[in-house]
This record gives structure tokens, C-alpha cells and sequence, in this order.
């Protein structure tokens, strides 16, 4: 793992007090170290069965406009752990809780919530609606997804894995694979690792769900070898970091269009004879049917584990925005 020891030096602290975690794009290396670090330091409080009170009498509003399991649980358990209590909305289309079901506007909820606690994390369907929330929010917001756009807290989680999984980001290739046209997991990855040393990054999906022109045009601006292609196997055979993404059906504009592509990329103990020594398998989860069960005996299948680093990751945030980390 990478040589993060104890908490990162006060001025680091400082330039996360009451800022908000919209999306990659605005957080630099620096930025990802710092968190990298806190995580780390967090980590270790757990594995030694810390009783931690940093959050002690801050509260965080958790509001679900969408199914998660995850990332809700994982940030709740974050604040729980950190000494915080944590208010709630959960909801869906079919089943709203919040007043939203009166009309009440995104902007308008967000107003309200910012008086009965510390800091925000939400997730919502609509992509875009961060920009929404962080117009509406005086108090620290941590975007916990919107829509197919971004989902910051996840890249984060998941490069704080390939820390520990592999000591460190810098000089692999990396293969980022499936759904890359509504994936926003993959969106936010892609956008962390143009951060790094990386070697090349390869995006591999079937052909109908290709990573959107803009996002890989930002990426070869900055001089990232980049490389797409439309074969699982080409992706198993060249990477250190294989990222799995499930075909959406949610997102699908056409049941047809889903169809059609949710099959194409499953990964199966073929392709785990196929990897690179050391190669890890990296999945956000949940997933549907693109990982055998059978994969999950390979040492390097880290996906589990992957969801087990959002506590720390998430606990680092809390504590990084509300300036609560001791």
C-alpha cells in the first residue's frame, strides 16, 4: 500500500473545510492524496477498533431520490462511525416519501434540509441536478450521484482500492469496461486517473455503448494514451486494473436498445486465465450477470472488498468538508 502514515498536515485539512464534492474534475492530485490519506488514517482507526467521536453532535442529512444500497449504507455508516447521527429520505418514482410528491423543487428541499444539519450527501436521478443542490446548499453537499452524469464519492473509493490493492496508480493500464455511455461511475474514474501516471487507458464496451466523445477527447487533450475497442478479451489480456460496469437498464431510453447490448460483456473464468500477473478485477456493484460467480475465487477479484473501502473513503469526506478530522 501506498506509504500514507497518520492524518495529512493541517494546511491539507484546511483547504476541504465547508467544500463541496461535486464531481473529479474539480479536485486535483493534491486534493485526491489528501483524501487518500484521511481514508487511510481512518482505515486504520477501524481495523484497530477505534471508538471515534470527530462527527460528535454534527448531523448528516442522507437523501436517496434513487435506489441505492452502497453508497447510502456506506455513508451512513461513515457518519455513524464517526460519532455523527445521520436524518434520511429514501425514495423512487413509484414510492416518494419527501415533498417532492407536492411539487416541491430539488432547489427548494435542498433549502430547507440546510438548516437542520451539518452537511448533505445526495443522490439523485437527474443528471446534473449537483448543480442544482450546490446552488441551493449552505452547508457542505457531497454529490452521492446524479443521474448518468457523476458519482465522485465511487472514483474515489475506487482509487483509494487500487491504492491498496496495488501500492499505488501510477505506471499501469488500465481497461474500463461495459456500459460507458450511461455508466457515471466509469465517467468519474476516467476523469481520476487522467490525474495520475497512468500507462494507457483502454475503453472497451460494446459498440452502442461507447464512452461519450467529450469524455475522451478532455482525457487525450492531456496527452493520455487512450485507446477504445469493442472485445473483453483485448481488455483481460493488456491490463493491470480491469473495471467491470453493469448495462443499466435504468438508464436505457429503449428496452430494445437494452437488450440488445446486456449480454455482450460478461467476464468468465476464460478471461481470468487470460489476465497478467497481478491483475485486479474492480466492479461498483451491483452486478447483474457481467462477473461469474465463479470469478469471485480469483485472488485478485477485489469488487468486495472495493465496497468494504466506501466507509473509510466516505467517513474521510465527512470529516474533510464539516473540518472535523482529529
Amino acid at each position: 500500500m501506498a506509504n500514507f502514515s497518520g492524518k495529512p498536515a493541517q494546511a491539507a485539512l484546511d483547504k476541504f473545510k465547508n467544500r463541496n464534492i461535486m464531481d473529479i474534475s474539480s479536485l486535483s492530485k493534491e486534493d485526491l492524496q489528501t483524501i487518500m490519506q484521511t481514508a487511510a488514517y481512518y482505515d486504520q482507526a477501524l481495523a484497530e477498533h477505534k471508538r471515534l467521536y470527530d462527527m460528535d453532535g454534527k448531523i448528516m442529512a442522507a437523501l436517496f431520490f434513487e435506489p441505492s444500497t452502497r453508497t447510502r449504507l456506506s455513508f451512513e455508516s461513515a457518519m455513524e462511525r464517526l460519532g455523527g447521527k445521520v436524518i434520511t429520505v429514501t425514495e423512487t418514482p413509484a414510492a416518494q416519501t419527501s415533498s417532492t410528491a407536492k411539487g416541491e423543487t430539488l432547489y427548494d428541499s435542498i433549502r430547507v434540509v440546510n438548516y437542520y444539519v451539518d452537511v448533505i450527501a445526495c443522490r439523485s436521478p437527474i443528471k446534473g441536478a449537483r448543480f442544482e443542490i450546490e446552488r441551493a446548499a449552505t452547508v457542505p453537499y457531497i454529490n452521492g450521484g446524479d443521474g448518468s452524469g457523476e458519482h465522485p464519492t465511487q472514483a474515489l473509493l475506487d482509487v483509494y482500492t487500487i491504492y491498496k490493492e496495488k501500492g499505488g496508480l501510477d505506471g499501469w493500464t488500465y481497461a474500463i469496461c461495459g456500459d460507458l455511455k450511461y455508466g457515471r461511475a466509469p465517467h468519474s474514474l476516467l476523469d481520476a486517473l487522467c490525474k495520475f501516471d497512468v500507462k494507457k487507458i483502454i475503453l472497451a464496451s460494446p459498440e452502442e455503448l461507447r464512452m461519450p466523445r467529450e469524455n475522451i477527447d478532455k482525457i487525450k487533450d492531456l496527452g493520455i494514451e487512450i485507446e477504445e475497442c469493442f472485445d473483453l478479451d483485448y481488455a483481460a489480456k493488456n491490463a493491470d486494473v480491469i473495471y467491470m460496469t453493469r448495462v443499466q437498464r435504468e438508464r436505457f431510453s429503449s428496452v430494445e436498445e437494452y437488450e440488445r447490448n446486456k449480454n455482450i460483456f460478461i467476464m468468465t473464468q476464460r478471461h481470468v486465465d487470460m489476465f497478467k500477473e497481478g491483475a485486479i478485477i474492480l466492479h461498483p456493484l451491483p452486478r447483474v450477470n457481467e462477473i461469474a460467480v465463479e470469478v469471485d475465487d480469483y485472488p485478485g477479484a477485489a469488487y468486495f472488498r472495493q465496497a468494504g473501502n466506501g466507509v473509510p473513503t466516505r467517513m474521510a469526506l465527512l470529516a474533510l468538508v464539516t473540518g472535523s478530522v482529529k
